[in-house]
């Protein structure tokens, strides 16, 4: 009780303290604000990222592998290619084809991601993401047709002009007239628009790229210019009850067959799963998040600096007070609470400071990027407690000094 009694005393005193030097304390919780706002914000972010990235990948399936000509994390400049990759087929439809016909495999079918402007009388979009794909797009990225209908076997097969709009472009370029039926420009070649199609509110798109319409591939293939080194690729499903490490076995005995490849020649393409995705990704977001948090605690060091020079000054000026209370019977460890109580209130402070500036810049640029962001429950209370932490650390040379005060000279001091 006596300690709890002290504990509430030393805090008053605290604040008390904060608001006679506003100025002097609001600098030293400034250190501490930015520190813990910055890793409040990096982390809303990227567990933001992270969630619509895994959400992504289950509407996809966690079967669905890919076969490309080269994986890279960075996209490979296709009219400077190295010879690794220029040894490399490029994928044909014939290769999906040829999937789809094993008996391992429930889908296959090859697409092509076309990055285009779509025009209609005079009204152009940013650059967006034109999928060439088919009628089962929706299986593999999520969303849904709205308006309209899918491709029939006809125009795929025959490549026709025809185009499934998203839902945004067609606001954009339509305001409220209707856009089914009408014809738009897609790298300038004319494609009639013949359904309207809502991505999913949390599929994952670089900045930037958005989804702007599918198209049969066969249009993309022979009307439309793309990458056919980073942007080309087969997407493939198991049969229900088949694995995924079945299937991508029966899919590499095929492709290598079809390539001609001796038993001692390296595999000429790629085949890339969920799982390596998310653990790509993974890497990137950690990597990330933990230079953000050396920096974050660069700030967090020199707020706790700031915080022992405050108190260094602030024992300073109280060496009387300190002196009458020592003469009044205050015991070294009361005048080491007292200050430490002090510096752990200025950065708890900051701290919960930091925390709702951090979660709302956090909440911005995730709604911002349309992304779905929970808070970091458990990183708030790790936040709290490094904050009071650093008060603690960096304010025991100051309480310390204050406690070994000498009472005598403490009262003459002018």
């Amino acid at each position: 009780m006596r300690l709890v009694a002290s504990l509430r005393e030393n805090i008053a005193v605290a604040l008390d303290t904060l608001r006679v030097s506003k100025l002097r304390s609001g600098l030293t919780i400034l250190g501490v604000v930015i520190g813990v706002s910055t890793v409040m914000a990096m982390a809303a972010i990227v567990e933001g990222i992270r969630d619509q990235i895994v959400h992504t990948i289950e509407i996809a399936g966690p079967t669905t592998f890919y076969l490309m000509r080269i994986f890279s994390q960075t996209p490979i400049n296709p009219d400077r290619l190295p010879k690794y990759v220029r040894i490399r087929p490029e994928l044909k439809e014939d290769e999906a084809i040829r999937i789809k016909e094993l008996p391992e495999i429930g889908y296959a079918s090859i697409w092509a991601q076309v990055f285009a402007r779509i025009e209609f009388q005079g009204q152009r979009t940013q650059l967006l993401t034109v999928f060439g794909a088919d009628d089962r797009f929706t299986e593999i990225q999520g969303g849904e047709l709205t308006t309209g209908r899918w491709f029939t076997r006809g125009e795929l097969s025959a490549g026709s002009a025809v185009i499934v709009l998203s839902e945004d472009v067609a606001h954009r370029l339509f305001a409220r007239a209707t856009a089914i039926g009408k014809t738009i420009r897609v790298q300038g070649r004319p494609a009639q628009v013949i359904g309207l199609y809502a991505p999913p509110g949390n599929i994952f798109s670089p900045p930037g790229q958005n989804v702007g319409g599918i198209i049969p591939y066969r249009m993309a293939e022979h009307q439309l210019v793309f990458d056919k080194t980073n942007t080309l690729f087969i997407c493939v499903k198991p049969r229900p009850g088949i694995s995924v490490m079945d299937a991508e076995e029966a899919v590499t005995v095929l492709e290598r067959k079809l390539r001609h490849l001796g038993p001692a020649e390296p595999n000429t393409f790629d085949l890339i799963t969920q799982d390596q995705i998310l653990d790509i990704f993974n890497s990137f977001t950690t990597t990330f998040f933990l230079i953000m948090m050396v920096l974050s605690g660069v700030a967090l060091l020199v707020g706790g600096i700031g915080v022992m020079a405050i108190m260094m000054v602030s024992v300073t000026d109280r060496t009387r007070e300190i002196g009458v209370r020592k003469a009044l019977g205050a015991r070294r460890n009361d005048i080491l609470l007292q200050f430490l109580v002090e510096a752990a209130t200025l950065t708890g402070i900051g701290g919960l400071i930091g925390i709702m500036v951090g979660l709302a810049t956090g909440r911005l640029v995730t709604t911002l990027l349309h992304i779905e962001a929970k808070t970091p429950v458990v990183l708030t209370v790790i936040a709290v407690a490094v904050s009071v932490g650093i008060g603690l650390t960096f304010g025991l040379l100051p309480a310390y000094r204050a406690a070994r005060l000498d009472p005598i000279d403490a009262l003459r001091y002018e």
